[in-house]
Protein backbone atom coordinates (compact mmCIF):
# COMPACT_ATOMS: atom_id res chain seq x y z
CA UNK A 1 0.00 0.00 0.00
CA UNK A 2 2.86 2.36 0.82
CA UNK A 3 4.52 1.73 -2.56
CA UNK A 4 1.20 2.36 -4.33
CA UNK A 5 0.78 5.64 -2.46
CA UNK A 6 4.30 6.74 -3.42
CA UNK A 7 3.64 5.81 -7.05
CA UNK A 8 0.38 7.76 -7.18
CA UNK A 9 2.11 10.75 -5.59
CA UNK A 10 4.77 10.59 -8.31
CA UNK A 11 2.11 10.53 -11.04
CA UNK A 12 0.27 13.44 -9.43
CA UNK A 13 3.54 15.36 -9.29
CA UNK A 14 4.22 14.81 -12.99
CA UNK A 15 0.63 15.79 -13.81
CA UNK A 16 1.06 18.99 -11.80
CA UNK A 17 4.26 19.88 -13.68
CA UNK A 18 2.60 19.20 -17.05
CA UNK A 19 -0.35 21.42 -16.12
CA UNK A 20 1.92 24.26 -14.93
CA UNK A 21 3.97 24.19 -18.12
CA UNK A 22 0.75 24.21 -20.17
CA UNK A 23 -0.47 27.25 -18.23
CA UNK A 24 2.68 29.09 -19.38
CA UNK A 25 2.84 27.63 -22.90
CA UNK A 26 -0.70 26.65 -24.00
CA UNK A 27 0.46 24.14 -26.60
CA UNK A 28 0.24 20.47 -25.64
CA UNK A 29 3.05 19.31 -27.94
CA UNK A 30 5.47 22.02 -26.80
CA UNK A 31 4.50 21.28 -23.21
CA UNK A 32 5.46 17.61 -23.61
CA UNK A 33 8.76 18.57 -25.27
CA UNK A 34 9.63 20.98 -22.45
CA UNK A 35 8.73 18.36 -19.85
CA UNK A 36 10.98 15.85 -21.65
CA UNK A 37 13.89 18.29 -21.61
CA UNK A 38 13.30 18.92 -17.90
CA UNK A 39 13.39 15.18 -17.16
CA UNK A 40 16.56 14.71 -19.21
CA UNK A 41 18.26 17.58 -17.37
CA UNK A 42 17.41 15.93 -14.04
CA UNK A 43 18.81 12.63 -15.33
CA UNK A 44 21.89 14.28 -16.88
CA UNK A 45 24.34 13.23 -14.10
CA UNK A 46 23.25 9.61 -14.47
CA UNK A 47 23.57 9.81 -18.25
CA UNK A 48 27.10 11.22 -18.00
CA UNK A 49 28.03 8.53 -15.50
CA UNK A 50 26.69 5.84 -17.81
CA UNK A 51 28.74 7.01 -20.79
CA UNK A 52 31.90 7.52 -18.72
CA UNK A 53 31.51 4.04 -17.27
CA UNK A 54 31.32 2.57 -20.77
CA UNK A 55 34.43 4.51 -21.83
CA UNK A 56 36.37 3.37 -18.75
CA UNK A 57 35.37 -0.22 -19.42
CA UNK A 58 36.62 0.17 -22.98
CA UNK A 59 40.00 1.42 -21.71
CA UNK A 60 40.63 -1.49 -19.33
CA UNK A 61 39.16 -4.12 -21.64
CA UNK A 62 42.63 -5.26 -22.89
CA UNK A 63 43.72 -5.84 -19.28
CA UNK A 64 40.56 -7.83 -18.61
CA UNK A 65 41.32 -9.98 -21.66
CA UNK A 66 44.82 -10.63 -20.31
CA UNK A 67 43.48 -11.72 -16.94
CA UNK A 68 40.90 -13.96 -18.56
CA UNK A 69 43.64 -15.65 -20.57
CA UNK A 70 46.04 -15.90 -17.62
CA UNK A 71 43.50 -17.47 -15.25
CA UNK A 72 41.53 -19.37 -17.85
CA UNK A 73 41.45 -22.54 -15.77
CA UNK A 74 40.63 -20.85 -12.46
CA UNK A 75 37.30 -19.07 -12.63
CA UNK A 76 37.38 -17.90 -9.02
CA UNK A 77 40.87 -16.41 -9.29
CA UNK A 78 39.92 -14.80 -12.59
CA UNK A 79 36.94 -12.99 -11.06
CA UNK A 80 39.00 -11.97 -8.05
CA UNK A 81 41.72 -10.40 -10.20
CA UNK A 82 39.18 -8.65 -12.43
CA UNK A 83 37.49 -7.13 -9.35
CA UNK A 84 40.92 -5.93 -8.16
CA UNK A 85 41.42 -4.33 -11.57
CA UNK A 86 38.05 -2.53 -11.31
CA UNK A 87 39.01 -1.26 -7.87
CA UNK A 88 42.47 -0.19 -9.01
CA UNK A 89 41.08 1.96 -11.83
CA UNK A 90 37.95 3.09 -9.99
CA UNK A 91 35.60 1.48 -12.52
CA UNK A 92 32.12 0.26 -11.65
CA UNK A 93 30.90 -2.14 -14.37
CA UNK A 94 27.28 -1.85 -13.21
CA UNK A 95 26.99 1.95 -13.17
CA UNK A 96 26.09 2.01 -16.86
CA UNK A 97 22.97 -0.10 -16.35
CA UNK A 98 20.97 2.22 -14.10
CA UNK A 99 20.11 4.98 -16.60
CA UNK A 100 18.83 2.36 -19.07
CA UNK A 101 16.72 0.63 -16.43
CA UNK A 102 15.43 3.96 -15.13
CA UNK A 103 13.89 4.81 -18.51
CA UNK A 104 11.21 2.15 -18.18
CA UNK A 105 9.51 3.38 -14.96
CA UNK A 106 9.67 6.93 -16.35
CA UNK A 107 8.03 5.75 -19.59
CA UNK A 108 5.32 3.96 -17.60
CA UNK A 109 4.68 7.05 -15.47
CA UNK A 110 4.48 9.27 -18.56
CA UNK A 111 2.05 6.83 -20.15
CA UNK A 112 -0.13 6.94 -17.03
CA UNK A 113 -0.19 10.75 -17.07
CA UNK A 114 -0.58 11.39 -20.83
CA UNK A 115 -3.10 8.70 -21.71
CA UNK A 116 -6.81 9.42 -21.39
CA UNK A 117 -9.00 8.69 -19.54
CA UNK A 118 -7.16 8.54 -16.22
CA UNK A 119 -8.21 6.88 -12.98
CA UNK A 120 -7.45 8.69 -10.79
CA UNK A 121 -7.02 11.94 -12.71
CA UNK A 122 -3.43 13.17 -12.37
CA UNK A 123 -4.01 16.54 -14.07
CA UNK A 124 -5.06 19.05 -11.36
CA UNK A 125 -8.59 20.36 -11.63
CA UNK A 126 -9.02 24.04 -12.47
CA UNK A 127 -6.01 24.15 -14.81
CA UNK A 128 -6.16 24.98 -18.52
CA UNK A 129 -4.99 21.51 -19.53
CA UNK A 130 -7.67 19.88 -17.42
CA UNK A 131 -10.32 22.00 -19.12
CA UNK A 132 -9.25 21.19 -22.71
CA UNK A 133 -9.04 17.46 -21.95
CA UNK A 134 -12.46 17.48 -20.32
CA UNK A 135 -13.93 18.87 -23.55
CA UNK A 136 -13.02 15.62 -25.32
CA UNK A 137 -12.91 13.08 -22.48
CA UNK A 138 -15.22 14.26 -19.67
CA UNK A 139 -14.57 12.25 -16.52
CA UNK A 140 -15.65 10.80 -14.28
CA UNK A 141 -18.82 9.55 -15.99
CA UNK A 142 -21.70 8.55 -13.71
CA UNK A 143 -24.43 8.06 -16.37
CA UNK A 144 -24.55 7.28 -20.07
CA UNK A 145 -26.16 10.65 -20.77
CA UNK A 146 -22.88 12.38 -19.84
CA UNK A 147 -20.99 10.69 -22.70
CA UNK A 148 -20.71 13.18 -25.61
CA UNK A 149 -22.39 12.07 -28.83
CA UNK A 150 -19.90 13.97 -31.03
CA UNK A 151 -16.13 14.44 -30.68
CA UNK A 152 -15.10 17.53 -28.74
CA UNK A 153 -12.85 20.33 -30.03
CA UNK A 154 -9.19 19.34 -30.45
CA UNK A 155 -7.65 22.82 -30.41
CA UNK A 156 -6.15 22.44 -26.96
CA UNK A 157 -4.43 19.11 -27.65
CA UNK A 158 -3.40 19.45 -31.32
CA UNK A 159 0.20 19.60 -32.52
CA UNK A 160 1.52 19.52 -36.10
CA UNK A 161 -1.81 18.26 -37.44
CA UNK A 162 -2.22 15.56 -34.76
CA UNK A 163 -4.63 15.22 -31.88
CA UNK A 164 -2.16 14.06 -29.21
CA UNK A 165 -4.88 12.03 -27.46
CA UNK A 166 -5.09 9.79 -30.55
CA UNK A 167 -2.73 7.06 -31.69
CA UNK A 168 -1.50 6.19 -35.18
CA UNK A 169 -3.84 3.19 -35.11
CA UNK A 170 -6.87 5.52 -34.78
CA UNK A 171 -5.58 8.23 -37.14
CA UNK A 172 -7.77 9.09 -40.13
CA UNK A 173 -10.71 7.10 -38.79
CA UNK A 174 -13.87 9.24 -38.68
CA UNK A 175 -15.37 6.83 -36.15
CA UNK A 176 -12.34 6.76 -33.84
CA UNK A 177 -13.10 6.17 -30.19
CA UNK A 178 -11.25 5.74 -26.94
CA UNK A 179 -12.49 3.27 -24.34
CA UNK A 180 -12.61 3.73 -20.60
CA UNK A 181 -11.64 0.93 -18.25
CA UNK A 182 -14.77 1.60 -16.22
CA UNK A 183 -18.41 0.87 -16.96
CA UNK A 184 -21.77 2.43 -16.20
CA UNK A 185 -23.76 -0.55 -15.07
CA UNK A 186 -22.96 -3.20 -17.68
CA UNK A 187 -22.20 -0.71 -20.47
CA UNK A 188 -18.61 0.08 -21.46
CA UNK A 189 -17.81 3.82 -21.55
CA UNK A 190 -16.58 4.84 -25.01
CA UNK A 191 -15.63 8.40 -25.97
CA UNK A 192 -15.68 9.61 -29.62
CA UNK A 193 -12.42 11.29 -30.69
CA UNK A 194 -11.55 13.52 -33.63
CA UNK A 195 -8.43 11.83 -35.09
CA UNK A 196 -8.91 13.06 -38.67
CA UNK A 197 -11.06 11.83 -41.53
CA UNK A 198 -8.73 11.27 -44.47
CA UNK A 199 -5.63 9.31 -45.37
CA UNK A 200 -3.61 12.54 -45.33
CA UNK A 201 -4.50 12.99 -41.66
CA UNK A 202 -2.59 9.80 -40.88
CA UNK A 203 0.72 11.06 -42.24
CA UNK A 204 1.98 13.02 -39.17
CA UNK A 205 1.10 10.10 -36.88
CA UNK A 206 3.01 7.64 -39.04
CA UNK A 207 5.95 10.02 -39.39
CA UNK A 208 6.34 10.30 -35.61
CA UNK A 209 5.93 6.55 -35.17
CA UNK A 210 8.77 6.08 -37.68
CA UNK A 211 10.84 8.69 -35.85
CA UNK A 212 10.26 6.85 -32.59
CA UNK A 213 11.56 3.64 -34.18
CA UNK A 214 14.45 5.36 -36.01
CA UNK A 215 15.76 7.34 -33.04
CA UNK A 216 15.54 4.29 -30.77
CA UNK A 217 17.50 2.24 -33.30
CA UNK A 218 20.15 4.93 -33.82
CA UNK A 219 20.55 5.53 -30.09
CA UNK A 220 20.99 1.80 -29.42
CA UNK A 221 23.45 1.49 -32.32
CA UNK A 222 25.40 4.43 -30.94
CA UNK A 223 25.59 2.70 -27.56
CA UNK A 224 26.62 -0.60 -29.13
CA UNK A 225 29.57 1.03 -30.90
CA UNK A 226 30.70 2.60 -27.63
CA UNK A 227 30.39 -0.66 -25.68
CA UNK A 228 33.68 -2.59 -25.39
CA UNK A 229 33.75 -5.72 -27.53
CA UNK A 230 32.90 -8.78 -25.47
CA UNK A 231 31.74 -6.83 -22.40
CA UNK A 232 28.03 -6.98 -23.24
CA UNK A 233 26.28 -10.21 -22.38
CA UNK A 234 24.14 -12.13 -24.87
CA UNK A 235 21.02 -10.86 -23.09
CA UNK A 236 22.16 -7.23 -23.40
CA UNK A 237 22.92 -7.65 -27.10
CA UNK A 238 19.51 -9.22 -27.68
CA UNK A 239 17.81 -6.38 -25.77
CA UNK A 240 19.59 -3.79 -27.92
CA UNK A 241 18.23 -5.49 -31.05
CA UNK A 242 14.69 -5.98 -29.77
CA UNK A 243 14.14 -2.52 -28.24
CA UNK A 244 13.87 -0.59 -31.55
CA UNK A 245 11.35 -3.09 -32.91
CA UNK A 246 9.41 -3.09 -29.65
CA UNK A 247 9.15 0.70 -29.55
CA UNK A 248 8.34 0.82 -33.25
CA UNK A 249 5.24 -1.25 -32.44
CA UNK A 250 4.50 0.93 -29.41
CA UNK A 251 4.58 3.98 -31.68
CA UNK A 252 1.51 2.63 -33.50
CA UNK A 253 -0.60 2.00 -30.40
CA UNK A 254 0.64 4.67 -27.95
CA UNK A 255 -1.03 8.10 -27.80
CA UNK A 256 0.78 10.56 -30.04
CA UNK A 257 1.73 12.65 -27.01
CA UNK A 258 3.75 9.76 -25.59
CA UNK A 259 5.39 9.18 -28.99
CA UNK A 260 6.55 12.81 -28.96
CA UNK A 261 7.96 12.33 -25.47
CA UNK A 262 9.97 9.24 -26.41
CA UNK A 263 11.22 10.71 -29.70
CA UNK A 264 12.36 13.90 -27.97
CA UNK A 265 14.05 11.87 -25.22
CA UNK A 266 15.90 9.81 -27.85
CA UNK A 267 17.02 12.95 -29.70
CA UNK A 268 18.41 14.40 -26.45
CA UNK A 269 20.19 11.14 -25.65
CA UNK A 270 21.72 10.92 -29.13
CA UNK A 271 23.10 14.46 -28.86
CA UNK A 272 24.38 13.86 -25.33
CA UNK A 273 26.12 10.64 -26.33
CA UNK A 274 27.63 12.29 -29.42
CA UNK A 275 29.41 15.00 -27.44
CA UNK A 276 30.36 12.67 -24.57
CA UNK A 277 31.77 9.96 -26.83
CA UNK A 278 33.63 12.58 -28.82
CA UNK A 279 35.57 13.68 -25.72
CA UNK A 280 36.60 10.25 -24.45
CA UNK A 281 39.23 9.92 -21.67
CA UNK A 282 42.54 8.19 -22.32
CA UNK A 283 44.24 5.35 -20.47
CA UNK A 284 46.76 7.84 -19.04
CA UNK A 285 44.08 10.08 -17.51
CA UNK A 286 42.24 7.09 -16.04
CA UNK A 287 45.49 5.70 -14.57
CA UNK A 288 46.39 9.12 -13.17
CA UNK A 289 43.00 9.43 -11.54
CA UNK A 290 43.35 5.94 -10.08
CA UNK A 291 46.85 6.82 -8.80
CA UNK A 292 45.64 9.99 -7.11
CA UNK A 293 42.85 8.01 -5.51
CA UNK A 294 45.38 5.61 -3.97
CA UNK A 295 46.87 8.44 -1.91
CA UNK A 296 43.63 8.89 -0.05
CA UNK A 297 43.13 6.80 3.08
CA UNK A 298 41.17 3.68 2.31
CA UNK A 299 37.71 3.54 3.77
CA UNK A 300 36.97 0.74 6.19
CA UNK A 301 34.56 -1.87 5.04
CA UNK A 302 31.36 -2.75 6.81
CA UNK A 303 32.70 -5.97 8.36
CA UNK A 304 35.93 -4.29 9.51
CA UNK A 305 33.95 -1.53 11.18
CA UNK A 306 31.66 -4.01 12.95
CA UNK A 307 34.62 -6.07 14.21
CA UNK A 308 36.32 -2.95 15.53
CA UNK A 309 33.17 -1.93 17.39
CA UNK A 310 32.83 -5.41 18.87
CA UNK A 311 36.45 -5.31 20.09
CA UNK A 312 35.90 -1.89 21.67
CA UNK A 313 32.88 -3.25 23.53
CA UNK A 314 34.92 -6.20 24.84
CA UNK A 315 37.64 -3.83 25.97
CA UNK A 316 35.14 -1.71 27.88
CA UNK A 317 33.74 -4.76 29.67
CA UNK A 318 37.16 -6.25 30.45
CA UNK A 319 39.83 -3.52 30.45
CA UNK A 320 42.58 -6.02 31.37
CA UNK A 321 41.97 -7.93 28.14
CA UNK A 322 43.10 -4.96 26.05
CA UNK A 323 42.94 -4.93 22.28
CA UNK A 324 43.02 -8.17 20.35
CA UNK A 325 46.56 -9.52 19.75
CA UNK A 326 47.76 -10.39 16.29
CA UNK A 327 49.02 -13.93 15.69
CA UNK A 328 52.66 -14.32 16.86
CA UNK A 329 52.51 -11.43 19.33
CA UNK A 330 53.73 -12.50 22.81
CA UNK A 331 51.44 -12.19 25.78
CA UNK A 332 51.82 -9.21 28.10
CA UNK A 333 54.60 -9.78 30.68
CA UNK A 334 56.52 -12.26 28.56
CA UNK A 335 60.14 -11.10 28.25
CA UNK A 336 61.24 -10.31 24.76
CA UNK A 337 64.10 -12.27 23.25
CA UNK A 338 67.48 -10.62 23.84
CA UNK A 339 66.24 -8.37 26.64
CA UNK A 340 68.95 -9.65 29.05
CA UNK A 341 66.68 -11.24 31.63
CA UNK A 342 67.16 -14.99 32.22
CA UNK A 343 64.56 -17.41 33.47
CA UNK A 344 65.25 -18.91 36.94
CA UNK A 345 67.03 -22.28 36.94
CA UNK A 346 65.35 -25.36 38.26
CA UNK A 347 66.34 -26.49 41.72
CA UNK A 348 66.98 -30.07 40.69
CA UNK A 349 65.36 -33.28 41.80
CA UNK A 350 65.97 -32.66 45.48
CA UNK A 351 63.53 -29.81 45.55
CA UNK A 352 66.07 -27.48 47.22
CA UNK A 353 66.37 -23.79 46.94
CA UNK A 354 68.36 -24.06 43.74
CA UNK A 355 71.89 -23.14 45.14
CA UNK A 356 75.32 -24.25 43.83
CA UNK A 357 75.69 -28.01 43.51
CA UNK A 358 79.17 -27.95 45.12
CA UNK A 359 77.75 -26.58 48.39
CA UNK A 360 75.08 -29.24 48.69
CA UNK A 361 75.85 -31.96 51.27
CA UNK A 362 76.76 -35.41 50.01
CA UNK A 363 74.52 -38.33 50.79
Amino acid sequence: MLALGVWQSLLDGIGWVVAKIYDLVPNYGVTIILLTVLIRVVLLPLGIKQIRSMQHMQIIQPKIKQLQTKYKGNRTKQQEEIMKLYKEYGVNPFSGCWPVLLQFPILISMYSVLRQPQHPIHIPEGTKLYAVIQQQVPQPITSLDEIPAQPGPTGGTSFLGMNLLCSAKEAGNPDATISDSRKVGDTQIVYPLNCGNTVADRIPYYVFAALMFGTTYFQQRQMTKATPAGSASQQQQTLMKIMPLMFGVFGIFFPAGLVIYWTTSNAWQIGQQYFMLKSRPTAETLAARAGSGDKKPAKKGFMATMMERAQNERTKRNPEAGPARKPGTPKPGTPKPGSGSKPPRNSGSGGGSGGDRKKRPKR
